[in-house]
Order: C-alpha cells, then sequence, then structure tokens
C-alpha cells in the first residue's frame, strides 16, 4: 500500500443519509465516544508512520519500520488496560498501542529524527523501539524475542512483591490485578526465549497476556515456513493455565471482545494468556525492504481488501456511528496533527557529541568510589573458605535488602513442599547458597528451569521493576545461552534508554580449570568476552576475603555485574579469610598489590595470583631481583593507575592470565602500557596465558594447555634478562 493510502481511504464510502442508531449490537458494549476515539488513533499511526517515511525518503531521518496494519490490535486491547499499573513489553509493530496508552505523534517523531528530547532513548534507540515510563511501557530493543523473559520477569516481580510485602516498597508500582502484556510478531514465536517465557508464566500461573501478531511474514518467510503447521496458538495449547484465543487483529471490535476475557483471566490470577490477532502488513517490512519481490501482486490486493483502517470505515458508517464526512474530519484533524508535530520534531536539536560516553553506568552509585572502601570489622579468627564467604555476603545482604532474590540452577535448598525439613539441602552445585531458602523462605530463593537465558531474562524484568535479582548460572561453561540478554539487553538497557531504565543486578557464575578432569566444558575461562561489552562490570576475585568484600560491592552497586568464581579457589587453604563483616566493600577497579618488588611487575587475577607468587618464590630464590605482583580484581573497570605506577618503577611487565593468550585480556593491558609507559618500559611487554586450545580432559594435556608456575618462572627470567 502507497503511503497515502490511509488518506485515500476516507473518501471511498459515500455519506450515510438519516439519524444513527448508536445503540446497534455487534459493538461489544464499546460507545460511540470510544469507537471514534480508536478510529483516531489507528489514523493518527498510520499517518505517522506515513510522514517518517517522507522523511526517510528526505533524508531528514535514518530508518523506519511502520506498525501499519497493526493499528486494530493496539487500540483494542489497550482500552481494557491501565497504564498507570499494568506494564507493556513491545516490538516494533505496536505505533498505535504505545499512542493508546498515551504517547503523542510528537513523541515518536522526535525519536525517528535522533532528538535528545525523545522520550525512549533521547537520540539513541531507532525509531518504533517504544518506551515511556510514565506509562509502564518498557524499553523496547531491536533484537526480537528477548522482551517475552522481561515480561515474565516484569510479572514475576509483582506475584513476588504480593506473597511478600516488605518487597512492595521497593517495586516502581504495585497493584493487586495488575498484567503485563507482551506483543510480538508471528516470526519471532521460533525463538526459543518464546517457549521457555510460556513455561514459567504456566509454572508460575503468572499474569501475562502474550500478543501474537500474525500478518502471516516475517520479513519476507511466510509463517507455514516458520510455524509447524501455520498457527502458534495451535502449538502451545498444552501448556497449564494458559487461556489461548484468536480474533481478526484487523477488527478493533473482535480485538476488544477477544481481549477481555483473557485479560480478565490475568487479572484474576487464574493464569497467563495468549492472543492469537491475524492482521494485515500493507507496507514492506522496513524501507530496507521490497515486499514485491516476494509477495505476488495478487496477493498484495487481497491484503488490502482486509485493512484494518478500510474495513473499520465501513464498520463505523453501517452502524451509524459516524458519517463519511464525521470521519473524513477527524482524519483530516490527524493529518494536520501529525504535520504540525513533525515540524515541531524537526526543531529539536540531536544530542551534543560530548554526551556519547554518557549512561553506560549508573551516574548516582559509583562502585569505584571511596564509598565503597570500608574497613573490615573481624568477629574472629576462624580461617574460612572463598565458598563460605560468599555465603555469608549473600546471607547479610538478604537480611538488609528484602528486595534481594536468589535464583539459579539447583541453588535452592529444596524445592518439593515439606523436603525440608527432612533433608539437609543442596544450596548449589558448590553449596555456595546453602542455607538462603531455609532462611528467607521460598519466595526470594528459589530453583529456576535449566535454562540460562530463562534465569538471566527474568532478572531483567524484575531489575526493571525495582528488585536486586543475585543469580546464579551453574558453570561458566553454560552461560552463553543467556549471552544474548547479557550483551543485548542488560548491559545495554541504560544506554539505548538514555538513563530512563536499567537494570541492575548480579550474575554469579562459577568458571576456570585445574581441576584435573574438568574437560573443555567445566573448564571455561571467558571473561575478556565480557569485558569487551559497555555497561557491565566483571570482577575476579582472588581470595575468599575478597570476594566477600567484591560481592558486597556488586550487589550494592546500580549496574549489571559479572560475577566469577573460581572453582579452583573455592576451598583452598591458600587463599582462606576471616569474616570481615556484614559492611565490608571493596571498590570496583582497585587492584591489590600482592607483593612488592622493584625490576619487574606481574599483573595477574584469579587462579593465577597463587602461581605467579610461586613462581616469583622461585625465581627470588635464585636471583637478586625481585618482582612485583598485582592482583586486578576486576578487568571491568581496569586498575591501570596501579599498573601504571607499577611498570613506571620496575622497566619490565608481564600479564599472567588464565584465558588462552591469543586475543585474552592480557593484550588489552599490554596495549595500553604500550600505549600509556612506552617511555618507561627497558623491555616489550610479555604476557602468559592458555594455548589457543580447549581445555582437555587428560589431566596431563590440562597441565600443558593451562599456565602454571612453571612456565610463568621461565618468562621471568627471559623478562628480566632482556
Amino acid at each position: 500500500m502507497a503511503p497515502e493510502m490511509a488518506q485515500d481511504m476516507a473518501t471511498e464510502t459515500p455519506d450515510r443519509p438519516g439519524a444513527p442508531d448508536r445503540d446497534r449490537p455487534g459493538l461489544a458494549g464499546l460507545s460511540p465516544e470510544q469507537l471514534l476515539a480508536f478510529w483516531r488513533i489507528m489514523h493518527l499511526s498510520r499517518f505517522i508512520d506515513d510522514r517518517e517515511i517522507a522523511l526517510k525518503r528526505q533524508n531528514k531521518i535514518f530508518f523506519q519500520i511502520s506498525g501499519a496494519g497493526h493499528e486494530a490490535i493496539g487500540v483494542g486491547v489497550a482500552a481494557h488496560m491501565d497504564p498507570r499499573k499494568d506494564w507493556s513489553f513491545f516490538y516494533y509493530r505496536d505505533r498505535a498501542f504505545a499512542l493508546s496508552l498515551g504517547q503523542t505523534a510528537l513523541d515518536h517523531l522526535l525519536q525517528a529524527v535522533a532528538a535528545e528530547d525523545d522520550p525512549a532513548s533521547h537520540g539513541r534507540q531507532m525509531p518504533a523501539h517504544y518506551s515511556d515510563p510514565r506509562f509502564n511501557i518498557a524499553n523496547t530493543s531491536s533484537p526480537t524475542g528477548t522482551q517475552f523473559l522481561q515480561a515474565v520477569g516484569a510479572a514475576e516481580a509483582g506475584h513476588r512483591a504480593g506473597l511478600e510485602p516488605a518487597m512492595k516498597q521497593h517495586l516502581s508500582g504495585w497493584a493487586e490485578d495488575e498484567i503485563v502484556v507482551c506483543t510480538t510478531g508471528d516470526g519471532t514465536t521460533s525463538e526459543g526465549e518464546f517457549w521457555e517465557a510460556l513455561n514459567t508464566a504456566s509454572n508460575l500461573k503468572l499474569p501475562v497476556l502474550f500478543i501474537v501478531e500474525d500478518n502471516e511474514y516475517a520479513i519476507s518467510v511466510p509463517v507455514e515456513v516458520q510455524t509447524a503447521g501455520g498457527s502458534v496458538s495451535k502449538l502451545v495449547r498444552g501448556f497449564p493455565d494458559l487461556r489461548i484465543a484468536e480474533c481478526d487483529g484487523t477488527d478493533p471490535i473482535d480485538v476488544y471482545r477477544t481481549a477481555e476475557g483473557l485479560i480478565a483471566h490475568c487479572r484474576e490470577r487464574k493464569g497467563p494468556a495468549l492472543l492469537h490477532a491475524h492482521c494485515t502488513r500493507p507496507y514492506s517490512h522496513s524501507m530496507s525492504d521490497d515486499e514485491r519481490m516476494y509477495r505476488p501482486p495478487a496477493e498484495l490486493e487481497k491484503q488490502a481488501e482486509r485493512d484494518c483502517l478500510r474495513r473499520f470505515r465501513r464498520t463505523l458508517i453501517d452502524a451509524e456511528i459516524a458519517t463519511a464526512t464525521e470521519l473524513d474530519d477527524i482524519v483530516a484533524a490527524v493529518k494536520q496533527e501529525v504535520s504540525e508535530a513533525a515540524d515541531v520534531a524537526l526543531g529539536h536539536p540531536q544530542p551534543d557529541g560530548s554526551t556519547a560516553m554518557d549512561h553506560l553506568f549508573s551516574a548516582d552509585v559509583d562502585p569505584t568510589s571511596d564509598a565503597f572502601s570500608t574497613d573490615p570489622v573481624f568477629e574472629d579468627d576462624r580461617q574460612l573458605t572463598m565458598v563460605d564467604l560468599v555465603n555469608r555476603c549473600l546471607t547479610d545482604e538478604m537480611a538488609r535488602d528484602p528486595s534481594i532474590v536468589v535464583f539459579g540452577q539447583d541453588i535452592a535448598d529444596a524445592s518439593r513442599e515439606g523436603a525440608l525439613g527432612e533433608v539437609k539441602g543442596k544450596g548449589g552445585v558448590f553449596k555456595a547458597t546453602h542455607g538462603l531458602q531455609q532462611k528467607y523462605g521460598d519466595v526470594r530463593v528459589f530453583n529456576s528451569p535449566l535454562a540460562e537465558a530463562n534465569i538471566v531474562g527474568r532478572a531483567f524484568g524484575m531489575a526493571s521493576r525495582g528488585l536486586k535479582p543475585v543469580v546464579e548460572i551453574q558453570f561458566f561453561d553454560y552461560i552463553w545461552p543467556a549471552f544474548h540478554q547479557i550483551r543485548n539487553e542488560i548491559a545495554a538497557v541504560r544506554y539505548r534508554s538514555g538513563g530512563t531504565w536499567k537494570a541492575p543486578m548480579v550474575i554469579r557464575t562459577t568458571y576456570g580449570g585445574y581441576l584435573r578432569g574438568g574437560g573443555p566444558y567445566h573448564s571455561q575461562t571467558g571473561a575478556t568476552i565480557f569485558a569487551h561489552i559497555p555497561g557491565l562490570r566483571v570482577v575476579i576475585p582472588s581470595t575468599a576475603e575478597d570476594a566477600n568484600g567484591l560481592l558486597r560491592t556488586a550487589i550494592r552497586s546500580d549496574d549489571p555485574v559479572l560475577f566469577l568464581e573460581h572453582k579452583h579457589l573455592y576451598r583452598q587453604v591458600y587463599n582462606k579469610g576471616r569474616y570481615p563483616g556484614p559492611g565490608y566493600m571493596i571498590p570496583f577497579g582497585r587492584a591489590n598489590v600482592v607483593k612488592e618488588g622493584d625490576d619487574l611487575t606481574i599483573v595477574t587475577c584469579g587462579a593465577l595470583v597463587k602461581r605467579s607468587m610461586d613462581a616469583v618464590k622461585a625465581f627470588e630464590k635464585e636471583n637478586d631481583a625481585t618482582v612485583e605482583v598485582i592482583d586486578l580484581r576486576t578487568i571491568s573497570p581496569l586498575d591501570m593507575a596501579t599498573v601504571a605506577a607499577s611498570v613506571k618503577k620496575t622497566s619490565r611487565v608481564m600479564v599472567v592470565h588464565e584465558d588462552a593468550v591469543t586475543y585474552g585480556h592480557g593484550a588489552e593491558i599490554a596495549a595500553q602500557i604500550a600505549d600509556e609507559c612506552f617511555e618507561w618500559l627497558d623491555a616489550p611487554v610479555k604476557r602468559v596465558g592458555a594455548l589457543h586450545t580447549w581445555v582437555a580432559y587428560s589431566p596431563q594435556l590440562e597441565e600443558v594447555i593451562l599456565p602454571q608456575a612453571s612456565r610463568i618462572t621461565p618468562a621471568i627470567e627471559e623478562l628480566i634478562a632482556w
């Protein structure tokens, strides 16, 4: 359909004579005022699309994707919602939905022109990525399907707050009958996270309404190629307590009528619901697509007859709700409104270039500051392991802050009701969370499905509403299904929303080798990959006391933190420590000089701190030179000030880490040293790391693959002799 087809529709039906009968059956109880409001918003949405298309052709905006054909769904469902208490997780076709909840044409056009005043992103996100905390519209991103688990998490936050009253004060609003609406196109139901979300929503009977806006195409791929049998609503009928209904998504009255029962089902806490709304896509997928390349003319002509604007016009006139002239007058006023809003939007400046690095991290809570530097208060001299002090920190923080929820795979003591009275409790594979469920209850401490994206995506939704999730991924080796949520969602949401939204949480996971038999999938060390992500803190403690203090900082910060706990270090005698008290914190980006020296600097972290110290001890026993050893503690942020000060003193430096030396974080540290300290160097910067391969199961192979003290000592000798 051409961009001006919305206007063409306004004149294709003649006026109907006579006084209108405004109480006709078949209107689902909607008043004339409501129906005409639908008519207005549907055209407002379509005309914003049309104006954006025109602006894109004039190179005044830089991307366009329309909600055309989906307008009836948005107005019909939104009529049952209260944006003061209900939550919406949209995708990019939901322009009419967002407008129905309270947004304006100017709001949308400010985003299109990348204005600093864009309420959704302040110039950082593409058009049609709706977001507005005034109306509980969560921040929309481009990766399709990430919103499913986030919506479930948002609903779960309300659900758990209803069971644990102390949580309510931490939520950004709570209502006993609140619901969460999550929309999607038919193509995105192919994503695994859709099925994970349905599983958890059904399992917990969460008040989530999933809306599948089925226009029969995912860009160029038709629904029958995407979905077995061509109907997702038929595929999901096995989920318990999931109420399912289909509707004509080109008819706002049918949408309204069908959504009413589904929303009542959710509000009454009977479980989630799914609305399968069949609609059209009268424009190409986006302005980067040309549907004429894959849709034949006859198909497009048939679709045009079903356009929701054309059909609704006939309905309103046939029901004598308004005359054609009255409808035309509304259309003309809406078109003028959009034109004026576009002119205003074009007058708004884009963000100043100096703000490009703003909103990566919290501007209010700085975990690198002295506010997070506190002295330990030891209660006794007992030496505790790293896993013990991780557990003590979690215990302390949950007592301090009722908004903290802890969940993951196997982290509860026992999930089945009544079992806790008969068993000791599991509390994680490594016992790091042992006793937490018994102490704080299964509303705050609970097991998750074996699905890493499920864990992290739900945590995002909870964090967006004000809870503080501390989640566990059982092994780093299996974090990759959650990588999508971590990189594209959790770490990005503060930036892409211009500081309006955030997702502070802690993702704890065990990592590393030196296990004698861990093999390729229980020995991975990939911190470098996560340190590359803007907006994410990456923490690597090497001792029990550091783990306690750094974890407390992670929990009390306002940013997402990946907290890496080395399995090999969990119960080693050499890194035990005393309990430093419930207020002990260590700032991020503050490296620890483990040993001072004058002739060479070793920069390391994690399990390589002890191996580096062993290598230094062997070296210094045979040589007069001394070596300084720095434990980074965190690699994002990186304490280059401490590293640089040491290099300026010793003039020789070696970076030692467990990850593969190729593309490892040692390369970044070496590059920064070369850039900032070149004039103080008396030798090249040396790196020692694992071989560029997988960690093998054979202990003999593992010994060769991972860096050992026996490999570090010769490297020290070589560098000293340079």
